[in-house]
């Protein structure tokens, strides 16, 4: 007989126990390892915010504007055929350095020939001078020889009145025949030659005197042809500087420092006068900006600027604002706007505004007119330091990841 199978002893009921605390999963906002970085960042975006709204708000900029400078066209004074170029494309000269030769044969010559008629015109000058000097010698013995005829004339006058006094008394004495025939006759005979020899002493005083002033006369005309000989001379001379200067514009020197650009002359080119051959441009830049009309409001003179040059990968430079130039650069252009005929549609024109360095461009650095570079004009009075910037971004980060610990603490709790 088969045996009936027993069941087991059912086992005691468990006790119920507490079910084990649930782990949280996902990151803990309240660790250092996330609210520190995230303080960090916080600041730096914060910080960056700050400087950027700083900017807008007080600064004036645009992209509009390019390095300008002066440009010093070189061209000859004459023409000739070139014989020797001293200067490279793009190379650095100084002022008075020699750039370009022109051929001076034809201008030597031309030199020469002056100068010996020059010489001539001296000689013949020396050659009045000296007829000048004889004549005023001719005329000093001319009037010498007038002054011993107004002698000899006063001489023969006072021999004559005595004479005449004796013959007069000779007449008397004849009345009365105190004296003889024969005495008589004499007195009348010394009369008559001392009264012509007094009329001869007139005349000859009237002959010196015409002497003189013929020789006065000979003595201007030649005094007329010295100012002549004189003119003459001044004018060869006159040649002479003249042809001199056109021989020393067959050598081209450079009126500043600057670098050569543009170079377009070449060893034997035949130059004419005028025709540019190369430019030189100064070491002295400054920055003109093309900024808009409505960004004018608060500009003038003097304000800070600072310029970030392109070229050297956005370096910036302290600058200031020079002057703002008086109308558009439409109005100036080749072709200015019309706005008075057809339909108008407004535009929003450009001004230029001139700006300075103030601080040295580097010397190792090429720059020059048409590069790009983008200004940035305070025009506001508000303008605080990076340390100030950044210490309202750490201090506004450290509040937010405060703000942010107690308000995830108050959903941990819940």
């Amino acid at each position: 007989m088969s045996e009936t199978p027993t069941n087991p002893p059912a086992a005691p009921p468990a006790t119920p126990t507490a079910p084990p605390p649930e782990k949280k999963s996902g990151f803990n906002f309240n660790s250092p390892l996330f609210l520190v970085p995230a303080a960090i960042v916080l600041a730096v975006l914060l910080y960056l915010g700050l400087g950027y709204l700083a900017v807008v708000l007080t600064h004036e900029s645009t992209d509009d504007a390019f390095i300008a400078g002066h440009v010093v066209s070189i061209a000859p004074r004459i023409a000739g055929q070139v014989v020797n170029v001293h200067v490279l494309d793009n190379q650095m000269v100084h002022s008075n350095d020699l750039l370009v030769e022109i051929d001076p044969a034809d201008d030597a010559v031309a030199v020469a020939q002056k100068q010996a008629a020059a010489a001539s015109q001296d000689a013949n000058f020396r050659t009045v001078v000296a007829a000048y000097e004889l004549m005023q010698s001719k005329v000093n013995t001319a009037e010498v020889s007038a002054r011993k005829a107004v002698a000899d004339a006063a001489a023969s006058a006072a021999t004559a009145t005595n004479a005449q006094a004796n013959f007069q008394r000779s007449q008397d004495l004849t009345k009365d025949n105190t004296i003889s025939k024969q005495e008589f006759d004499a007195a009348q005979a010394a009369n008559d030659s001392a009264q012509a020899n007094f009329k001869s002493a007139q005349e000859n005083v009237e002959e010196e005197n015409s002497k003189v002033d013929e020789a006065k006369k000979q003595l201007d005309a030649v005094f007329a042809e010295k100012d002549m000989a004189l003119s003459q001379l001044n004018e060869a001379q006159t040649n002479v500087a003249a042809a001199q200067l056109t021989l020393s514009y067959t050598k081209i020197f450079a009126p500043c420092d600057g670098r050569v650009t543009r170079k377009a002359v070449e060893t034997g080119d035949y130059l004419q006068a005028a025709q540019q051959i190369m430019s030189i441009v100064p070491p002295e830049v400054w920055v003109v900006a093309n900024f808009k009309e409505s960004q004018l409001k608060k500009m003038q003179p003097g304000q800070h600027v600072d310029v970030e040059i392109d070229a050297l990968g956005g370096r910036i430079f302290s600058g200031k604002l020079d002057s703002v130039q008086a109308g558009s650069g439409a109005a100036f252009s080749l072709l200015p706007p019309e706005n008075a005929t057809g339909n108008f549609v407004k535009v929003v024109q450009r001004v230029p505004v001139k700006i300075l360095f103030d601080e040295p461009l580097p010397a190792d650095k090429v720059l020059g007119p048409g590069m790009s570079v983008e200004p940035s004009v305070q025009v506001g009075s508000f303008a605080p330091s990076d340390w100030l910037v950044a210490l309202v971004a750490i201090g506004l980060a450290i509040m937010a990841v405060f703000a942010f610990k107690f308000f995830a603490g108050d959903e941990d709790k819940k």
